[in-house]
Protein backbone atom coordinates (compact mmCIF):
# COMPACT_ATOMS: atom_id res chain seq x y z
CA UNK A 1 0.00 0.00 0.00
CA UNK A 2 1.63 3.55 -0.95
CA UNK A 3 0.91 5.31 2.02
CA UNK A 4 0.02 9.25 1.48
CA UNK A 5 1.47 12.20 3.05
CA UNK A 6 -1.10 12.71 5.50
CA UNK A 7 -0.74 8.70 6.54
CA UNK A 8 2.80 9.29 6.66
CA UNK A 9 2.55 12.16 9.48
CA UNK A 10 0.08 10.29 11.29
CA UNK A 11 2.59 7.05 11.74
CA UNK A 12 4.98 9.71 12.96
CA UNK A 13 3.16 11.17 15.69
CA UNK A 14 3.09 7.55 16.87
CA UNK A 15 6.79 7.44 17.31
CA UNK A 16 6.34 10.09 19.85
CA UNK A 17 5.06 11.09 23.33
CA UNK A 18 2.01 12.06 23.69
CA UNK A 19 2.99 15.46 25.18
CA UNK A 20 5.26 16.21 22.34
CA UNK A 21 2.93 15.29 19.75
CA UNK A 22 0.17 17.69 21.18
CA UNK A 23 2.74 19.94 21.10
CA UNK A 24 3.31 19.95 17.82
CA UNK A 25 -0.42 19.74 17.06
CA UNK A 26 -1.31 22.84 18.90
CA UNK A 27 -2.14 26.04 16.94
CA UNK A 28 -3.23 23.68 13.99
CA UNK A 29 -6.46 23.50 12.06
CA UNK A 30 -8.98 21.01 14.31
CA UNK A 31 -9.86 19.92 11.27
CA UNK A 32 -6.31 18.89 10.22
CA UNK A 33 -6.22 17.27 13.40
CA UNK A 34 -9.51 14.90 12.79
CA UNK A 35 -7.65 14.31 9.08
CA UNK A 36 -4.63 12.94 10.59
CA UNK A 37 -6.19 10.91 13.32
CA UNK A 38 -8.62 9.54 10.62
CA UNK A 39 -5.54 8.35 8.62
CA UNK A 40 -3.62 6.90 12.11
CA UNK A 41 -6.96 5.04 12.90
CA UNK A 42 -7.52 3.93 9.54
CA UNK A 43 -4.28 1.75 9.37
CA UNK A 44 -4.13 0.80 12.94
CA UNK A 45 -7.62 -0.41 12.05
CA UNK A 46 -7.20 -1.86 8.33
CA UNK A 47 -3.96 -4.06 9.04
CA UNK A 48 -1.86 -2.46 6.60
CA UNK A 49 0.60 -1.75 9.62
CA UNK A 50 2.04 -5.49 9.10
CA UNK A 51 1.90 -5.24 5.19
CA UNK A 52 5.84 -5.57 3.79
CA UNK A 53 5.21 -2.62 1.06
CA UNK A 54 4.76 -0.32 4.59
CA UNK A 55 7.35 2.62 4.73
CA UNK A 56 9.79 2.30 7.96
CA UNK A 57 8.29 4.44 10.02
CA UNK A 58 4.89 2.31 9.39
CA UNK A 59 7.51 -0.56 10.13
CA UNK A 60 8.74 1.26 13.54
CA UNK A 61 4.85 1.87 14.56
CA UNK A 62 3.79 -1.52 14.11
CA UNK A 63 7.32 -2.87 16.80
CA UNK A 64 5.51 0.00 19.36
CA UNK A 65 2.37 -1.77 19.17
CA UNK A 66 3.93 -4.97 19.46
CA UNK A 67 6.13 -4.23 22.19
CA UNK A 68 5.31 -5.66 25.40
CA UNK A 69 5.59 -2.44 27.19
CA UNK A 70 2.49 -1.75 25.76
CA UNK A 71 1.74 0.98 23.58
CA UNK A 72 -1.99 2.28 23.59
CA UNK A 73 -2.45 3.28 20.44
CA UNK A 74 -6.48 4.57 21.78
CA UNK A 75 -4.84 6.38 24.48
CA UNK A 76 -2.62 7.63 22.60
CA UNK A 77 -5.06 9.36 20.68
CA UNK A 78 -7.38 10.41 23.04
CA UNK A 79 -4.46 12.11 25.04
CA UNK A 80 -3.25 13.89 21.68
CA UNK A 81 -6.81 15.29 20.79
CA UNK A 82 -7.20 16.37 24.42
CA UNK A 83 -4.31 18.02 24.24
CA UNK A 84 -4.72 19.59 21.36
CA UNK A 85 -8.38 20.11 20.86
CA UNK A 86 -9.80 20.05 24.13
CA UNK A 87 -11.80 17.39 25.95
CA UNK A 88 -15.15 18.15 24.73
CA UNK A 89 -14.03 18.70 21.40
CA UNK A 90 -11.92 15.59 21.81
CA UNK A 91 -14.89 13.18 22.18
CA UNK A 92 -16.67 15.13 19.25
CA UNK A 93 -13.87 14.03 16.97
CA UNK A 94 -13.37 11.01 18.51
CA UNK A 95 -16.74 10.25 17.42
CA UNK A 96 -16.50 12.15 14.41
CA UNK A 97 -13.65 9.33 13.28
CA UNK A 98 -15.49 6.19 14.86
CA UNK A 99 -18.05 7.61 12.16
CA UNK A 100 -15.67 7.94 9.05
CA UNK A 101 -14.26 4.58 9.44
CA UNK A 102 -17.24 2.67 9.59
CA UNK A 103 -18.61 4.49 6.33
CA UNK A 104 -14.94 3.47 5.23
CA UNK A 105 -15.26 0.21 5.96
CA UNK A 106 -18.07 -1.17 7.32
CA UNK A 107 -17.07 -4.74 8.45
CA UNK A 108 -13.98 -3.12 10.15
CA UNK A 109 -15.13 -4.35 13.37
CA UNK A 110 -16.93 -7.12 12.70
CA UNK A 111 -13.35 -8.83 11.70
CA UNK A 112 -12.13 -7.96 15.12
CA UNK A 113 -14.93 -10.02 17.30
CA UNK A 114 -14.46 -12.84 19.14
CA UNK A 115 -14.53 -15.90 16.66
CA UNK A 116 -17.43 -17.68 19.22
CA UNK A 117 -19.67 -14.79 19.53
CA UNK A 118 -19.52 -14.30 15.64
CA UNK A 119 -20.24 -17.43 14.92
CA UNK A 120 -23.04 -17.12 17.26
CA UNK A 121 -24.50 -14.25 15.43
CA UNK A 122 -23.95 -15.92 12.20
CA UNK A 123 -25.58 -19.23 12.98
CA UNK A 124 -28.67 -17.85 12.81
CA UNK A 125 -28.22 -15.51 9.59
CA UNK A 126 -29.56 -15.79 6.49
CA UNK A 127 -26.40 -18.24 4.68
CA UNK A 128 -26.33 -15.19 2.29
CA UNK A 129 -25.57 -13.07 5.30
CA UNK A 130 -22.56 -15.16 6.45
CA UNK A 131 -21.09 -15.97 3.07
CA UNK A 132 -20.89 -11.97 2.53
CA UNK A 133 -19.17 -11.86 6.27
CA UNK A 134 -16.77 -14.72 5.76
CA UNK A 135 -15.85 -13.14 2.65
CA UNK A 136 -14.76 -9.66 4.33
CA UNK A 137 -12.85 -11.55 7.15
CA UNK A 138 -9.24 -12.98 7.20
CA UNK A 139 -8.85 -16.07 5.41
CA UNK A 140 -7.26 -17.83 8.60
CA UNK A 141 -10.15 -16.19 10.65
CA UNK A 142 -12.57 -17.02 8.24
CA UNK A 143 -11.96 -20.45 8.55
CA UNK A 144 -11.56 -20.54 12.45
CA UNK A 145 -15.32 -19.04 12.21
CA UNK A 146 -16.36 -21.18 9.81
CA UNK A 147 -15.13 -24.39 11.80
CA UNK A 148 -17.40 -23.23 14.46
CA UNK A 149 -20.55 -23.13 12.49
CA UNK A 150 -23.15 -26.12 12.07
CA UNK A 151 -22.73 -28.55 9.23
CA UNK A 152 -26.46 -27.19 7.18
CA UNK A 153 -24.58 -23.89 7.56
CA UNK A 154 -20.68 -24.01 6.55
CA UNK A 155 -22.10 -25.75 4.03
CA UNK A 156 -24.97 -23.12 2.68
CA UNK A 157 -22.61 -20.16 3.46
CA UNK A 158 -19.37 -21.59 1.92
CA UNK A 159 -21.60 -22.14 -1.38
CA UNK A 160 -23.01 -19.03 -1.86
CA UNK A 161 -19.34 -17.65 -1.32
CA UNK A 162 -18.21 -18.39 -4.50
CA UNK A 163 -20.72 -15.86 -6.24
CA UNK A 164 -20.27 -12.90 -3.41
CA UNK A 165 -19.35 -10.86 -6.12
CA UNK A 166 -23.07 -10.15 -7.09
CA UNK A 167 -23.64 -8.59 -4.06
CA UNK A 168 -23.97 -4.60 -3.97
CA UNK A 169 -21.63 -2.84 -1.65
CA UNK A 170 -24.33 -1.15 -0.70
CA UNK A 171 -26.34 -4.68 0.04
CA UNK A 172 -23.28 -5.44 1.82
CA UNK A 173 -23.15 -2.28 3.93
CA UNK A 174 -26.66 -3.10 5.29
CA UNK A 175 -25.71 -6.57 6.06
CA UNK A 176 -22.49 -5.11 7.76
CA UNK A 177 -24.82 -3.40 10.41
CA UNK A 178 -27.07 -5.69 10.92
CA UNK A 179 -24.26 -8.30 12.18
CA UNK A 180 -22.56 -5.45 14.03
CA UNK A 181 -25.86 -4.41 15.70
CA UNK A 182 -26.20 -7.98 16.72
CA UNK A 183 -22.42 -8.53 18.05
CA UNK A 184 -22.80 -5.23 20.14
CA UNK A 185 -25.33 -6.73 21.80
CA UNK A 186 -23.34 -9.76 22.90
CA UNK A 187 -20.74 -7.84 23.86
CA UNK A 188 -17.79 -5.29 22.34
CA UNK A 189 -14.83 -5.42 19.96
CA UNK A 190 -12.19 -3.88 19.83
CA UNK A 191 -11.23 -1.93 16.28
CA UNK A 192 -8.72 -3.62 14.25
CA UNK A 193 -8.56 -5.64 11.01
CA UNK A 194 -8.32 -5.93 7.17
CA UNK A 195 -10.21 -4.08 5.06
CA UNK A 196 -11.11 -5.53 1.88
CA UNK A 197 -13.10 -4.49 -1.01
CA UNK A 198 -12.06 -7.60 -3.26
CA UNK A 199 -13.17 -8.29 -6.88
CA UNK A 200 -14.39 -11.63 -7.84
CA UNK A 201 -11.89 -12.94 -8.22
CA UNK A 202 -9.88 -12.16 -5.43
CA UNK A 203 -13.25 -13.61 -3.20
CA UNK A 204 -13.01 -16.83 -5.13
CA UNK A 205 -9.24 -17.60 -3.70
CA UNK A 206 -10.47 -16.08 -0.79
CA UNK A 207 -12.71 -18.81 -0.86
CA UNK A 208 -10.21 -21.42 -1.77
CA UNK A 209 -7.92 -19.96 0.77
CA UNK A 210 -11.00 -20.75 3.56
CA UNK A 211 -11.86 -23.84 2.76
CA UNK A 212 -8.05 -25.24 2.45
CA UNK A 213 -7.67 -24.23 6.11
CA UNK A 214 -10.33 -26.73 7.21
CA UNK A 215 -9.65 -30.04 8.53
CA UNK A 216 -9.77 -32.98 5.23
CA UNK A 217 -13.32 -34.37 6.54
CA UNK A 218 -14.94 -30.86 6.86
CA UNK A 219 -13.47 -29.23 3.44
CA UNK A 220 -14.49 -32.17 1.90
CA UNK A 221 -17.68 -32.06 2.25
CA UNK A 222 -17.83 -28.61 1.76
CA UNK A 223 -16.24 -29.12 -2.06
CA UNK A 224 -18.95 -32.00 -2.24
CA UNK A 225 -21.26 -29.58 -1.42
CA UNK A 226 -20.51 -26.71 -3.68
CA UNK A 227 -19.99 -29.57 -6.67
CA UNK A 228 -23.67 -30.16 -6.50
CA UNK A 229 -24.77 -26.28 -6.90
CA UNK A 230 -21.74 -26.09 -9.67
CA UNK A 231 -18.92 -28.14 -10.88
CA UNK A 232 -17.02 -25.94 -11.98
CA UNK A 233 -17.02 -23.79 -9.38
CA UNK A 234 -15.61 -26.56 -7.16
CA UNK A 235 -12.73 -27.14 -9.77
CA UNK A 236 -12.05 -23.25 -9.77
CA UNK A 237 -12.20 -23.14 -5.43
CA UNK A 238 -9.74 -26.70 -5.59
CA UNK A 239 -7.19 -24.90 -8.14
CA UNK A 240 -7.16 -21.53 -6.52
CA UNK A 241 -6.55 -23.58 -3.19
CA UNK A 242 -2.66 -23.69 -4.39
CA UNK A 243 -1.24 -21.21 -6.74
CA UNK A 244 2.27 -20.41 -7.86
CA UNK A 245 2.39 -17.79 -5.20
CA UNK A 246 1.90 -20.12 -2.02
CA UNK A 247 5.37 -22.03 -2.79
CA UNK A 248 6.82 -19.50 0.39
CA UNK A 249 4.13 -20.80 2.50
CA UNK A 250 4.62 -24.61 1.16
CA UNK A 251 6.18 -26.67 3.92
CA UNK A 252 9.57 -27.93 3.20
CA UNK A 253 8.55 -31.83 3.50
CA UNK A 254 5.64 -31.26 1.30
CA UNK A 255 7.75 -29.40 -1.67
CA UNK A 256 10.37 -31.82 -0.98
CA UNK A 257 7.65 -34.97 -1.89
CA UNK A 258 6.38 -32.14 -5.02
CA UNK A 259 9.48 -31.59 -6.77
CA UNK A 260 10.71 -35.53 -7.05
CA UNK A 261 10.76 -36.39 -10.58
CA UNK A 262 11.19 -32.88 -11.92
CA UNK A 263 14.05 -32.75 -13.88
CA UNK A 264 16.40 -29.79 -13.35
CA UNK A 265 15.36 -28.14 -16.79
CA UNK A 266 11.76 -27.85 -15.82
CA UNK A 267 13.11 -26.25 -12.37
CA UNK A 268 15.25 -23.92 -14.29
CA UNK A 269 12.10 -22.76 -16.75
CA UNK A 270 9.72 -22.77 -13.69
CA UNK A 271 12.25 -20.36 -12.01
CA UNK A 272 12.68 -18.12 -14.79
CA UNK A 273 11.89 -14.41 -13.86
CA UNK A 274 10.33 -15.78 -10.59
CA UNK A 275 10.14 -13.85 -7.40
CA UNK A 276 13.87 -14.46 -5.40
CA UNK A 277 12.00 -15.77 -2.50
CA UNK A 278 10.38 -18.38 -4.38
CA UNK A 279 13.45 -19.02 -6.14
CA UNK A 280 15.23 -19.34 -3.02
CA UNK A 281 12.48 -21.50 -1.57
CA UNK A 282 12.63 -24.47 -4.04
CA UNK A 283 16.73 -24.27 -4.36
CA UNK A 284 16.66 -24.74 -0.45
CA UNK A 285 14.73 -28.30 -1.33
CA UNK A 286 16.46 -29.53 -3.51
CA UNK A 287 20.46 -30.98 -3.47
CA UNK A 288 23.17 -28.32 -3.97
CA UNK A 289 24.25 -30.65 -6.70
CA UNK A 290 20.82 -29.81 -8.57
CA UNK A 291 20.54 -26.46 -7.30
CA UNK A 292 23.84 -25.91 -9.02
CA UNK A 293 22.52 -27.85 -12.61
CA UNK A 294 19.47 -25.87 -11.99
CA UNK A 295 21.69 -22.70 -12.36
CA UNK A 296 23.78 -24.15 -15.14
CA UNK A 297 20.45 -24.88 -17.23
CA UNK A 298 19.12 -21.11 -16.38
CA UNK A 299 22.48 -19.63 -17.74
CA UNK A 300 21.74 -21.79 -20.94
CA UNK A 301 18.47 -20.28 -21.69
CA UNK A 302 18.22 -17.52 -23.49
CA UNK A 303 14.73 -16.23 -23.49
CA UNK A 304 12.34 -19.42 -22.93
CA UNK A 305 8.42 -19.18 -24.51
CA UNK A 306 6.12 -17.94 -21.19
CA UNK A 307 3.84 -20.85 -22.49
CA UNK A 308 7.05 -23.14 -21.55
CA UNK A 309 7.42 -21.11 -18.26
CA UNK A 310 3.99 -21.68 -17.43
CA UNK A 311 3.40 -24.96 -17.81
CA UNK A 312 6.73 -25.52 -15.81
CA UNK A 313 5.21 -23.71 -12.73
CA UNK A 314 1.71 -26.16 -13.57
CA UNK A 315 3.71 -28.99 -12.87
CA UNK A 316 4.85 -28.10 -9.72
CA UNK A 317 1.31 -26.32 -8.35
CA UNK A 318 -0.15 -29.80 -9.49
CA UNK A 319 2.02 -31.77 -7.96
CA UNK A 320 1.05 -29.97 -4.70
CA UNK A 321 -2.71 -29.75 -5.64
CA UNK A 322 -2.29 -33.43 -5.40
CA UNK A 323 -0.84 -33.79 -2.01
CA UNK A 324 -3.61 -31.30 -0.62
CA UNK A 325 -6.40 -33.47 -2.31
CA UNK A 326 -4.81 -36.33 -0.09
CA UNK A 327 -4.73 -33.89 3.10
CA UNK A 328 -0.65 -34.31 2.66
CA UNK A 329 -0.08 -30.74 2.06
CA UNK A 330 1.12 -28.56 4.85
CA UNK A 331 1.41 -24.74 4.80
CA UNK A 332 3.87 -22.86 7.06
CA UNK A 333 2.24 -20.67 10.37
CA UNK A 334 1.84 -17.54 9.12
Amino acid sequence: MALTGKQKAALLLTSLDVATAAELLRGVDPRMVQDLAVELSYLDASGFRNAKQTAEVARQFCQSLENESGFQFKNFLREVLRNTVGEDKAEQVQQEIQDLLQKRDPFMTIRSADQQKLATVLETEHPQAVAVVLSELPPKKGSEVLGRLGDGMRVSAISRMTAIGSVTPEAKASIARMVRKRIEGLGSTQQIGSAVQAPPEESLRKVAIIVRNLDKEVRDGVLEAIEQKDSDAKEKVMNLMVIWDDLPQVGDRSLQQALRGIDERQLALALHESPEEIANKIKSNISERAAAMVNEEASLMSAPKKEDVREARERIVNALRELNRNGELTFLEE
